[in-house]
Parts: C-alpha cells; structure tokens; sequence
C-alpha cells in the first residue's frame, strides 16, 4: 500500500478557530424568534445554549476566535489528524487527479464531532451548568458528546433517532459506556415525542424529532444546556481545526486544492474543512471549487428552497435561514444516519445563494461501491456518512481522467465505518437500496415551512 502522510506537530494545532462570518460578502440572515418573527439576540439563544457558544453564533465581526487553553489541550489528546496522499486510489482511478484526504477517523472516537463536543461542554461547565442534552443520528456525535460531557463532570441524556439505534446499536453502549442515558426518539419521555408518536405510531425518528426532544428536556431541567453537534454557525466554527490544520499539511505537500470536498448533513464537517480555505477566495482571489455531498434520499443543497424554517419537527427551536425540504420531512432509512436532516446551516446557506459552493447527491449504493474501493485501496473502512465525499471525489478524479486534467483534490474523511459493518453486510449481501424523492414529494414536504 503506497500512502504518503504529512504530520504536524502538537504546537501547530490552532489556537483560534476561524469565524468565516466576518470575512464574507453577504453575511447569513438572522435566526428570528418564531412568535415574534424579530432577529433573536445571544440572550434569547442563552436560554437553550450556552452563552458563549450563543455569542459565537451571532458574531459577524470577529475572524478569529481564541481556542481556550483547556479545550487546545484536550484536543492535544488526539491532533493533529493526518493529512494522507491517496495513491492506491489514484492508481485504482487511473487519474492524473492528486487526491488528499483529511483523516479525521483516527481520535478515540472515530469522527470529526469530538472538536465541537469539547468547547460545548467546556463552556456549560464554566458556566455553571450540570447537564447536556443533545440528539444523535448515526451516533458520531451523542458518543462525542457523551465523552465530553464525563471529562468535564457533566450528566448527558441523549436522544437518538430510533432507526438509526436500531441500525447500530453499539453507538448506543458507547454512549452509556461513557455514562450518558440515551433514548430512541421518538420516545414517549417528553411531550414532542409523544405527539410525534400519535400522529404516526410506526415513525423511524429523524434529526428534527430527536432535536425536539433535547430542546424541550433543555428547557424544562434546571441548569440543562442544549448542545448540537451541525447546522449552527458556531458548531462550524470549532470544527475548522481540521481546515486549518489541512492548510498547513497541503504546503507540506507542496499542493494547494483545487477542489474540497466534504460530505454533508447539516454543515459541520463541511464547514470545517472547507471554511478556512474558502476565506482565500473571498479574501485572495483564489477559485477553488467546494463540493458538498449529501444523500440523494435528502437532497436539501440541491432540491431545497430557501427558507426560514425550524430546525426541529416540532417547531421548538428558532427559525432559521436555511435551504430546506421542510422540517416535517421524514427521511428514508438509509445507512448514513448523520446525513439524515433535513435543513442546512445558515453560513453554507448563503454560501449557496452567493455560488461559492455547491451541492451534490449521491444514491447509496453508489457511496457504499465508493467505501468498499476506498477499504479495497487506502485500508479504511470509512463511515457511509464519510462514503458520500469519497464517492463525489471518485466522480471528479474521473472527471480528470476523461479530460486529461490534473486537479488537486481534497476531501474530508469525517470518521471511520468500523461500527458500521451491519451496512456494509447489507450491502455485500445486496439488500441495500437506492432512494429518492420526487417533485411532488418534496412540494408537500415544503407546505410545513412556516410562512
């Protein structure tokens, strides 16, 4: 196996995160307070979130923001991730592409969430707050979370989307392994799942329904914070470690990208490997192409309308600008639980609106033929969340193949497949299927945007 990997050191870990909100044209709408339809202030987000984090989500001003000391050393535990030249995948593709991959799948816990989970649990501690509560599709991040939560003395309650726990269970025991109480949403413990379950006793669950029951168990325990693990611009923000770091490792290499790549649900991973390049775009001239994967069964980027819309089922949370498919939208029960949303974050958003990035969808069992090559290749078996980049790579480098071109590509491995091999069996076994929507299907899904 030919593979080439750049380290860095642990005194090159970044101690700012990058607020790419300063730095761009148009900057993203305001959340808005549903009732009222007013812009919401960091106090009215206060009252789910932590303070701080409430800040970082309003701040448009600020490029960079201090990592703190705390949180930088406890990421020492694990950065920097490796930025690895994917040789045997080049030669599998027979591409003139050179193709790069993040390797965000090597700390404890298998995925990009930990860098977010850290600083949201850091602050609710410092601010005096007992518990987190939070939801989970695939599971990458109620684990994260989970972890955290029991480094800085936190309870964690998380809820997860009952397909998802019941596709891979062992995310589940890893929660509790770590000592958080998990739930599969829906669930008859709070009021959002109970109606949820009314209304449709056979529902599998989805990102907006778990979403709706943390907020409401946020809401009504004392000194309980809400805490997300995508979507939110300062969720974006902590996870642009890893694009920083990629900066750094890419003039090792002696490379800059031409494309970066990112699978997406809500925008975290994205956001944080494609963020800090993006800023050289804005700010140097450059023209590199950001690509945004997402499952063709939720194909928000590329078949959504822009809206104000919840981020919850139940309409709990604030409205936010977003490209949506409509926050009561039922997702198909495909493997890549992560990808299962159905809104985007408001900073990639407006990056759509202003052509900056660019979405693509990919039917699952093109992401699953992309995981097994890339295991076959480069000896990773990566998440079917993570499949989606590695199979939007797999269509540009043939893209350079047919036009004899050679592009520099960048994706971001977000975590490994390793408790995932239930999905792998299913599609060994060829018992996995393609989904998608139709225009009638998501014309109705979009009649629950709030107008």
């Amino acid at each position: 196996m030919k593979q080439k990997k750049f380290i860095l050191q642990e005194k090159d870990i970044p101690t700012q995160w990058y607020n790419i909100q300063a730095d761009m044209v148009h900057k993203p709408l305001p959340p808005l307070n549903p009732a009222t339809k007013q812009p919401l202030t960091a106090n009215d987000l206060a009252h789910i979130f932590s303070m701080e984090c409430s800040k970082q989500e309003l701040d448009q001003t600020h490029a960079w923001i201090d990592i703190p000391e705390e949180v930088r050393e406890k990421y020492t535990y694990y950065r920097a991730t490796p930025l690895v030249r994917a040789y045997a995948l080049e030669e599998a593709l027979d591409t003139p592409a050179h193709i790069y991959f993040k390797n965000e799948s090597t700390n404890p816990l298998g995925s990009h969430k930990i860098n977010s989970a850290l600083p949201q649990c850091y602050y609710c501690k410092m601010e005096g707050d007992t518990n987190v509560t939070t939801e989970t599709g695939a599971g990458q991040w109620g684990a994260a979370l989970s972890y955290a939560a029991s480094i800085f003395g936190l309870e964690a309650a998380v809820y997860q989307v009952k397909i998802s726990m019941q596709q891979k269970p062992y995310r589940s025991i890893m929660m509790r392994t770590f000592g958080a109480t998990v739930e599969g949403s829906p669930s008859m413990s709070t009021r959002a799942g109970k109606d949820i379950i009314t209304q449709d006793p056979t529902h599998p669950g989805s990102l907006g329904t778990a979403i709706s029951e943390a907020v409401e168990l946020a809401t009504t325990t004392p000194h309980c914070k809400y805490t997300l693990g995508s979507v939110l611009n300062h969720v974006g923000l902590h996870q642009t470690v890893i694009g920083l770091e990629a900066e750094k490792q890419m003039e090792m290499a002696g490379e800059y990208p031409d494309e970066v790549i990112a699978c997406f649900g809500g925008g975290s991973n994205f956001g944080g490997i494609a963020f800090p390049f993006m800023r050289h775009n804005i700010l140097d001239g450059k023209k590199t192409e950001f690509i945004a994967a997402e499952p063709e069964s939720c194909p928000k980027l590329t078949r959504g309308k822009f809206e104000y819309d919840f981020g919850d089922e139940a309409g709990y949370t604030p409205l936010l600008p977003m490209y949506t498919l409509g926050h009561k939208f039922k997702p198909a029960n495909i493997h890549a639980g992560g990808l299962r949303y159905h809104g985007a974050g408001m900073i990639v958003s407006q990056l759509i609106k202003d052509n900056m990035m660019h979405g693509v969808d990919i039917p699952q069992l093109e992401t699953f033929q992309a995981g097994v090559l890339f295991a076959r290749t480069e000896g990773i078996i990566p998440a079917p969340e993570s499949s989606h980049a590695i199979a939007a790579t797999i269509r540009e480098a043939l893209k350079c193949k047919e036009a004899g071109e050679k592009k520099v590509i960048l994706f971001n491995l977000s975590g490994h497949g390793l408790i995932d091999m239930t999905a792998y069996n299913q599609y060994l076994n060829g018992d996995l299927h393609n989904y998608s929507l139709s225009d009638a299907d998501i014309r109705k899904n979009l009649e629950s945007v709030p107008q």
